[in-house]
């Protein structure tokens, strides 16, 4: 376990991300001051849950073991310390994981904060925003590439902007254990390696260099290599391509993996280095990148930043959804009066049935986006908008947020699945019903009249009954509306929830 950067201030509040990557672990603490991120503690340790995957693409129970154990050693720090904020992100190893639910349930136990498995463009999102930190506060369009265990990310943006993110399926640990894994290291396994990478690649080499950049910045482990073994050797902390070759020379001399030394290289990232330099180079040829600096910026880095910018409202999760609502066309005017409704019915029952800040926001947000299927179809347009929110890139959103958002969408009209309800943990199933119910009403008073139609309402609920109030009379004069309440308590009805509309 690595430890720097210690920094006593304790009157300032602390903040923490983690990164459960697919080579390592690694915890950032931070201290808030006055807006700024100030870092006190770096914590990390090699992990390989990528390594530890099988070929049924399972983690191993020695694979999670080794979590679990760093884990442990995080939670102590973090049982020691007050914290504002906590965040846990799980990348590549998990994502690709059958049985990451078991890992992440167990996790969550150990420190007592959820994880998130994040998807590779928000990956790719999150690490530039970590570099962006690091460089010059100029308006230059810049490359960055960061090679992971088990996944690589590409971004161009500007400033604190992304304008172009991928995540592509290759990393240092998968690349070793598919090229040599026998622990062998020759020319033939050096270039097999080198082109799956160029073939990775070719999925991004005309977009990328479309768009152009002026700067090229590498981060995260092999290429923080690269650039520590040129320091140490005494060439230019700057990589070029020539620099490279040179590297791939002295690596193929050594024959075998577990032999790999150089100065600045650390021992646990030996055997993973020719992996990663065979990327490295892939990445240069394929890009036409020239020269590359590396950033001690990087995804737990981003992470910080983007809860210190969900703290001062400048969450992209809202951007994300007014871009959704602009690309399917969604009506602003309807989608604004189903929020409203929505957020009104919420502040109605909320303690009632124990939901909270975040349950309004996923509530929110699903009303905004709840159309968007009908840019498809008409019909069944709520499952077309619950494939596209499950199945698309959100940057912002967590992979768990992401499909729970789908969930409300799928549910907002017509039947209730509650087969896709019971695949969650019982008590998230029970809120997300609830946030359903609540969007379906929302729905119905949104629908064939304008608000200055509707009079003041009331709503109360009970375990398994909702209870709308409307003045005497007013529902029996606004029969489009008692009919549509009246389907819903048919629907209601068969997941075990009765509606009384008076």
């Amino acid at each position: 376990m690595t430890q720097q950067g210690r920094e006593q201030s304790s009157s300032l509040p602390l903040v923490a991300a983690i990164d459960l990557g697919s080579n390592s672990f690694h915890m950032i603490v931070a201290r808030v001051d006055q807006g700024e991120i100030r870092p006190v503690e770096r914590l990390g340790k090699k992990v390989q849950l990528a390594a530890g995957l099988n070929r049924h693409d399972e983690l191993t129970a020695e694979a999670m073991e080794r979590g679990f154990s760093c884990l442990e050693q995080f939670a102590q720090y973090l049982s020691g310390n007050t914290f504002q904020a906590v965040r846990v992100v799980g990348t590549n190893a998990l994502r690709k994981a059958y049985n990451s639910n078991v890992f992440v349930e167990k996790a969550h136990s150990i420190l007592g904060y959820p994880i998130e498995i994040i998807a590779g463009r928000e990956e790719a999102r999150l690490i530039y925003l970590g570099v962006a930190q690091t460089q010059s506060d100029d308006n230059e369009r810049r490359l960055v590439m960061d090679i992971g265990g088990g996944s690589t990310e590409f971004v161009i943006g500007e400033r604190f902007e992304p304008k172009l993110m991928e995540s592509l399926h290759m990393g240092c640990v998968v690349f070793t254990d598919r090229f040599f894994g026998t622990g062998e290291l020759t020319v033939q396994r050096f270039q097999s390696a080198y082109y799956a990478a160029r073939l990775e690649l070719l999925n991004i080499e005309q977009s990328f260099t479309r768009l152009g950049w002026v700067d090229a910045v590498g981060s995260s482990g092999s290429i923080r290599a690269v650039s520590s073994i040129l320091q140490a050797m005494g060439e230019s902390e700057t990589i070029t391509r020539d620099s490279l070759e040179m590297l791939k020379h002295k690596v193929l001399k050594f024959n075998h993996i577990s032999r790999v030394r150089f100065p600045g290289l650390k021992p646990d990232r030996q055997a993973i280095f020719p992996a990663g330099l065979a990327i490295l180079i892939a990445g240069f040829d394929a890009l036409g990148i020239e020269r590359m600096h590396y950033s001690e910026g990087a995804l737990r880095e981003g992470v910080l930043h983007d809860m210190l910018g969900r703290d001062r409202h400048e969450d992209v999760r809202e951007r994300t959804i007014n871009a959704l609502m602009s690309r399917y066309h969604v009506d602003e005017q309807l989608a604004f009066r189903v929020m409203t409704h929505a957020q009104e019915c919420f502040s109605m029952v909320a303690d009632t049935w124990q939901l909270n800040g975040e349950d309004l926001e996923l509530l929110s947000w699903a009303a905004r986006v709840c159309q968007i299927g009908l840019d498809i179809s008409h019909t069944q347009y709520h499952r077309h908008g619950a494939y596209l929110i499950d199945n698309s890139d959100l940057m912002g959103f967590s992979k768990r947020e992401q499909q729970q958002l789908a969930q409300l969408v799928r549910g907002h009209r017509r039947s209730i699945s509650k087969s896709s309800l019971s695949g969650w943990p019982k008590e998230i199933s029970r809120r997300l019903m609830h946030l359903i119910i609540l969007l379906r009403v929302a729905n119905v008073l949104s629908h064939g009249h304008y608000d200055d139609a509707l009079p003041e309402y009331s709503m109360s609920v009970s375990r398994s009954t909702i209870s709308l109030f409307f003045p005497d009379g007013w529902i029996t004069q606004h029969p489009l509306t008692a009919a549509n309440f009246e389907s819903e308590r048919s629907y209601l009805a068969k997941v075990g929830f009765k509606l009384v509309v008076t």
